[in-house]
């Protein structure tokens, strides 16, 4: 509805400006040019303005137009308005910038006088709503959590929000953009740095900014699931050397250290972001894609901007530390009282961190449901105060530091279903090197290679939809059938991510260990996958379920397409691998099911922390 139909030019609904183009899948801003007007002075409508509102000209009937698209006040914010003389035309470029546009009339309020014969009125309570809750429904997406979605809901409001963003140069350890066709990591990082306004009275106010909350963020391929894994800060760990970059642009390499607290991983000795996203690969052999960084003020300012989170607790707590006192049973917190709630740790369960990741997990869930709600996302204002919020607490890396990014990111995490959104922390053991009193943990080797494989395979910890399971049973019908001998498979390998050599390696073991005699190493791939891939025609399907059965490799490895010529001017299939690829007779069969881990929730289940 453009600004004639309103009856003043500020109180536009954003919600009505921003209309989504079918054939893009993209939210357009489209300003319908109001009709021309007589600069004449005329006598005032009773219902076009409050009489006393804030910026209500003194000059009656003034004439309005409407902004054009381009019409920007400062930090490129939608112009406002400001007092004219009488019988000046009022334009957009006129008026300083101010937030988000008001609304004319509050909702439910009678309607002082209906509007003059031949003027469009307002649009019946039911069918505004409705279009405000399409045009910002995506918003509540699986919040990247909160933090993602929060940001894209700048972008449909105000795209100087951008300017808000921090962003960090952390070179190779993150990818150049996002993909919204692959499985995508990111790596969620928590510091308990105490810069920002009432933070310095928090304990360890020197504090460089450690890695105190880390989750590693998996979401599917195909948008059926996702994966929320927390990683304790006093795991103790390996940190990797460490290339950073430096103000003036040059590299310096952070040397690293054995069996010293995750948490170190970030801060310590200059590290940045890069160095946690190095050494959550070291840890669990899965490669974040992209980091986002929050501090104290982050949880401070979020709760509040949505009206606060309801938590849940199973008696009441009086906590002396973080200051939190909250009765048993439901509350709702937000501000100072969410940080309390996020840092305590003495009150439950055994008073380690152990227990705060859980009652973090469970705040999280909460949090992001009350994203998704339509209080929320129904209301413009609101989204405004929570995506100004988000972007000033988020540090990105500079692959995603753009508002566009990120909005692309939340609109792939709102396809996946809360319920099918599982948090769970890495499997880990008391640290026998600390003796009696354990304060630090080490990985469960029994059950957390399981976990990491399962994330890295794109295996989902809850079960999905049906479509999903027929996906699965194709690539499992590509394996059945008749095989050829050994000595019939020709193929061409190429490496395509794996570790320099890897195709000559797998190329001597299948000769010597195997009998694929007429296999040939075809050096380097054109370019590197995230998967190992065996492409190869009709006619050599049995061929192609005989190598499969050498390498362990899954029906989605197998990739029907074209034949090449070997060196012997011979067709043959193209055996790539990728940078899943672990060596020479290790399988690289997915698991079919994800194991259990113990502690592990859904984002849509309510639970009260003990």
């Amino acid at each position: 509805m453009d600004a004639q139909g309103r009856g003043r030019a500020d109180d536009i609904d954003p919600a009505d400006q921003w209309v989504l183009n079918p054939e893009t899948g993209e939210y357009e801003l489209r300003l319908t040019p109001s009709a021309p007007q007589s600069p004449v002075p005329g006598p005032r409508r009773a219902g076009s303005r409050r009489a006393g509102a804030p910026g209500t000209s003194g000059a009656s009937g003034t004439s309005r137009a409407s902004a054009p698209a381009g019409a920007r006040g400062p930090a490129g914010a939608p112009a406002g308005r400001r007092g004219a003389a009488p019988g000046r035309e009022q334009t957009r470029e006129d008026a300083p910038g101010r937030p988000v546009p008001g609304q004319g009339r509050r909702r439910g309020a009678p309607q002082e006088e209906p509007p003059p014969p031949g003027r469009r009125g307002r649009r019946p309570e039911k069918a505004k709503k409705s279009k405000t809750k399409k045009a910002l429904m995506w918003t509540g997406g699986t919040m990247a959590f909160v933090l993602v979605g929060a940001g894209t809901a700048g972008y449909l409001i105000l795209k100087h929000l951008e300017g808000n963003i921090s962003s960090t140069d952390v070179g190779s350890a993150a990818k150049n953009g996002f993909s919204k066709d692959e499985a995508f990591n990111l790596l969620i990082i928590g510091t308990d740095k105490r810069t920002g306004k009432g933070n310095e009275g928090y304990g360890d106010k020197g504090s460089v900014g450690h890695a105190d909350t880390n989750i590693l963020l998996h979401v599917s391929k195909d948008r059926t699931n996702a994966t929320a894994l927390s990683i304790p800060r006093d795991l103790i760990v390996d940190v990797p050397d460490c290339p950073t970059v430096q103000p003036d642009g040059s590299t310096k390499v952070i040397p690293g250290t054995e069996n010293v607290r995750f948490n170190t991983s970030l801060g310590q000795d200059g590290r940045d972001a890069g160095c946690t996203m190095r050494t959550v690969k070291a840890v669990t052999g899965i490669a974040p894609d992209h980091f986002m960084m929050a501090d104290f003020n982050a949880v401070k300012t979020l709760t509040s901007a949505v009206g606060g989170v309801d938590v849940c607790l199973k008696r009441a707590v009086n906590d002396k530390d973080s200051h939190l006192n909250l009765p048993a049973g439901e509350s709702k917190i937000e501000g100072e009282q969410a940080l309390a709630f996020v840092r305590t740790r003495h009150s439950f369960g055994n008073h380690g961190d152990l227990d705060r990741i859980k009652v973090q997990q469970q705040f999280l869930s909460s949090l992001m449901r009350k994203m998704a709600s339509g209080d929320t996302l129904s209301n413009p204002a609101k989204l405004y105060d929570l995506a100004d919020a988000a972007t000033k607490a988020l540090t990105v890396d500079q692959g995603i530091n753009k508002v566009g990014t990120l909005k692309d990111m939340a609109l792939e995490l709102k396809k996946v279903p809360p319920k099918n959104i599982t948090f769970l922390t890495v499997p880990v053991l008391d640290n026998p090197a600390d003796g009696p009193v354990h304060k630090t943990v080490i990985v469960n080797q029994a059950q957390a290679p399981q976990v990491f494989d399962a994330i890295s395979n794109d295996v989902s910890f809850t079960e999905v939809k049906r479509k999903q399971k027929a996906a699965k049973d194709a690539e499992a019908a590509r394996l059945k059938g008749a095989k050829s001998a050994a000595s019939d498979v020709r193929v061409r390998i190429l490496n395509g991510g794996a570790p320099p050599g890897s195709a000559q390696e797998t190329l001597t073991w299948l000769q010597n260990t195997k009998g694929v005699t007429k296999s040939e190493n075809g050096s380097n791939a054109p370019a590197k996958l995230a998967r190992t891939q065996l492409e190869y025609a009709p006619d050599q399907a049995a061929q192609a379920r005989e190598l499969a059965s050498l390498m362990g490799l899954s029906g989605s490895a197998l990739k029907p397409g074209e034949s090449v010529l070997n060196a012997q001017g011979l067709p043959a299939m193209t055996l790539t691998l990728g940078k899943d690829f672990k060596g020479a007779g290790i399988s690289l069969t997915a698991p079919a099911k994800a194991p259990t881990v113990d502690g592990q929730s859904t984002a849509d289940k309510v639970q009260c922390a003990s």
